[in-house]
C-alpha cells in the first residue's frame, strides 16, 4: 500500500527568522484532499564532549518551555552548512573547546508530526581549550558533570532536552559495550 502523501499547494502563513510556517493543500493516499501544517526549520547540530569521564553540558534559558535547561552544546545550521562543521562551531561558540574531530551518532526527527527539522547527533574526539564566544543573545555557562550524575539527573527529569538524552544514552550504552 501507498502511504505518500502530496503536496498540491504550499501556503505560507508566516516567514520569519528561524522558522517558516505553512498551512499546505495536499492529498492523502486514497485521494482525498487535506490540510497539513509545517514549520520550516534548517536543522540543528549538537555534540556530546567528554573527557575523563565527565559530560561536557551548558546551561541556557530556553524562551518556550519557560525555564533554564542543561543541554550539550547545538545549534542552528547556517545555509548550505555542513551540520559537521556546525557542531564543532557551537562546542567551540559556547564553551570554548575546539574539537580535533566529529563523529555522527545519529540524525534525530525531533517532531516529524509538523516540523521538518534534522537534529544531527554528533559525539567530539578530543578538543583542545580555546576561548568561548557564544553569538550576543545567548546568555550560556558550561561545566563538566561525571556521567553517573548525567545518568542519575536523566532518571530525576532534571535532564529533559531529547538531544542530550539521546547522545548520553549512547555513551552509556558504548561504554558498556552494547553499541
Amino acid at each position: 500500500m501507498n502511504l505518500q502523501e502530496k503536496t498540491v499547494k504550499k501556503n505560507y502563513v508566516y516567514r520569519g527568522k528561524i522558522v517558516n510556517l505553512r498551512v499546505d493543500d495536499a492529498l492523502l493516499p486514497d485521494g482525498k484532499p487535506c490540510k497539513r501544517e509545517m514549520i520550516e526549520h534548517p536543522g540543528g547540530a549538537c555534540v556530546l564532549f567528554v573527557r575523563e569521564g565527565k559530560i561536557l553540558l551548558v546551561r541556557q534559558f530556553r524562551y518556550a518551555y519557560g525555564e533554564e535547561l542543561l543541554e550539550i552544546p547545538a545549534g542552528k545550521l547556517n545555509p548550505g552548512e555542513d551540520p559537521a562543521v556546525t557542531a564543532a562551531r557551537e562546542l567551540e561558540e559556547e564553551t570554548g573547546y575546539i574539537p580535533e574531530k566529529v563523529n555522527l551518532l545519529y540524525t534525530m526527527y525531533p517532531t516529524p508530526g509538523y516540523t521538518n527539522e534534522k537534529i544531527y547527533i554528533y559525539e567530539a574526539e578530543g578538543a583542545r581549550a580555546g576561548k568561548e564566544h557564544p553569538d550576543e543573545d545567548e546568555f550560556i555557562t558550561s561545566s563538566f558533570y561525571p556521567a553517573d550524575e548525567v545518568c542519575r539527573m536523566i532518571e530525576r527529569g532534571e535532564i529533559r532536552d531529547a538531544k542530550t538524552i539521546i547522545a548520553v544514552q549512547h555513551y552509556l550504552l558504548k561504554g558498556k559495550g552494547l553499541l
